[in-house]
């Protein structure tokens, strides 16, 4: 079974992003098994933190011509050249700290990128990688562009680019994911035909964009570049795709392109979300099929696992998940949050008790991950030494860290923090009691 795969030093770049045009830094840092890729807004107060998953994918309508992920407000625009290296080098687990909204351009390509991580070191880990194996086909398609998904033992790409234009014309890229990237497709930049520049530029995209970092396509030539080598064009389309898709994680299937774009591409994520929800939803009396490789949870999953509902489920999303020792969650606390209409209206502050009943939620999860444990109902019994050491306010994001302690057959213990910017806002003992649902 192929293992999990972090990096092993913390390095960071700064850069222009190519729509926005502002300078930005970002920080690779290595991430702990099954933590999967986030990036950290570090520009903000409070931090924001955002997975780079199919559930964080934002609408390419809203925002056209890159892939862009958000959580509570906050959004990183542009990550599929970034998505596309952590790909192609099979990386799982990795922190992105971002000062700014936009990842940076660099040059066009993913080369940048690859080349950073790389000097970053990439190092295995213990868990195993969880691969979406498709096992039926579906497409999705619009106007002359299509994509195909099929079943298939490895992840094969196959491109057929398209443009009636003598210099981009037709051509083909056929590849198999295999940590070989000699093919040099991380190197391909990316393309417009002059003929967009001007609607781009209406739209407010494009400002960080020159010819050096994007091929500017004219009817004849390319304008004041030239190619690295004749397939350029179809490898950034491929590896516009291979970053996409990897918003779905690992991903066992034959994908065939035509024509297809970021748009495109954001569909195809929808239907493997909705693909892999079904896969989850076959199997809710099993509770522990949720936790066979660790790792994070969605809402979706969460709410397969917790008895609670609206207005009492106060975990958005499980971040990391260790079977039998700890986990780690967040709440995302909102004005729009019922309790804060007499919590107080002219301050609103969260209840210190519901803080806690977030912190024994995200408990809650961690007892049900056992397998000696699936059909079972954890009930909140006792507290011990609860300590308040700032309040919690609309905006704020709770990171909730549980450890399990000892569990004696039916009663566990556990010990829980709950942060807001790395600092403790409370932390309590909890004690839970396991009966038969």
């Amino acid at each position: 079974m192929d293992k999990q795969r972090t990096i092993k030093n913390i390095v960071s770049l700064r850069g222009v992003g190519l729509h926005t045009g502002q300078s930005v830094k970002i920080e690779f840092m290595p991430a702990v098994d099954n933590a999967g890729i986030f990036f950290v807004r570090k520009d903000l107060d409070p931090e924001i933190i955002i997975k780079a998953d199919i559930y964080s994918v934002l609408n390419p309508e809203k925002f056209p011509r890159r892939t862009s992920v958000g959580e509570s407000g906050a959004c990183v625009y542009t990550i599929e050249h970034l998505m596309a290296a952590l790909h192609l080098l099979d990386i799982d687990n990795i922190r992105v700290n971002i000062w700014g909204e936009e990842v940076p351009g660099m040059d066009g390509s993913a080369k940048g990128f690859v080349e950073k991580l790389q000097q970053a070191g990439v190092v295995t880990q213990e868990a195993s990688r969880r691969y979406l194996v498709i096992k039926e086909p579906f497409w999705v398609e619009e106007g002359p562009s299509s994509i195909v998904a099929i079943p298939y033992k490895e992840e094969r790409i196959s491109y057929t680019l398209s443009y009636d234009n003598d210099i981009i014309s037709t051509s083909f890229l056929d590849v198999v994911l295999n940590g070989d990237i000699s093919q040099r497709i991380y190197e391909a930049r990316t393309f417009c035909l002059q003929e967009e520049v001007d609607a781009l530029i209406k739209m407010g995209l494009g400002k960080g964009s020159n010819y050096e970092n994007t091929l500017v396509v004219a009817k004849a030539k390319i304008l004041e570049n030239k190619l690295r080598f004749p397939d350029e064009f179809v490898k950034h389309k491929v590896l516009d795709l291979l970053g996409d898709l990897y918003l779905a994680g690992p991903i066992r299937a034959h994908i065939i392109a035509l024509r297809s774009g970021h748009n495109l591409n954001i569909q195809l994520i929808n239907k493997l979300r909705k693909y892999k929800d079904k896969k989850s939803s076959a199997g809710v009396v099993s509770h522990s099929e949720y936790f066979s490789g660790g790792g994070q949870l969605s809402i979706n999953e969460i709410v397969k696992i917790l008895p609670h509902r609206y207005p009492f489920l106060l975990v958005d999303r499980i971040l990391n998940m260790e079977k039998g020792k700890k986990a780690i969650g967040i709440k995302n606390v909102t004005i729009n949050d019922y309790f804060f209409q007499g919590h107080f209206p002219d301050k609103p502050v969260m209840p210190g008790v519901l803080i806690v009943e977030a912190m024994a939620q995200v408990g809650g999860v961690l007892m049900l991950a056992n397998e000696e444990n699936k059909g079972k109902i954890a009930y909140f019994m006792a507290i011990d030494k609860v300590k308040f050491r700032k309040t919690v306010e609309p905006g704020d994001q709770l990171v909730i860290e549980v450890g399990l302690g000892k569990v004696r057959k039916k009663v566990g213990t556990l010990t829980a923090k709950a942060f807001v910017d790395d600092k403790v806002v409370c932390e309590a003992g909890l004690t839970f009691a396991l009966v038969d649902s």
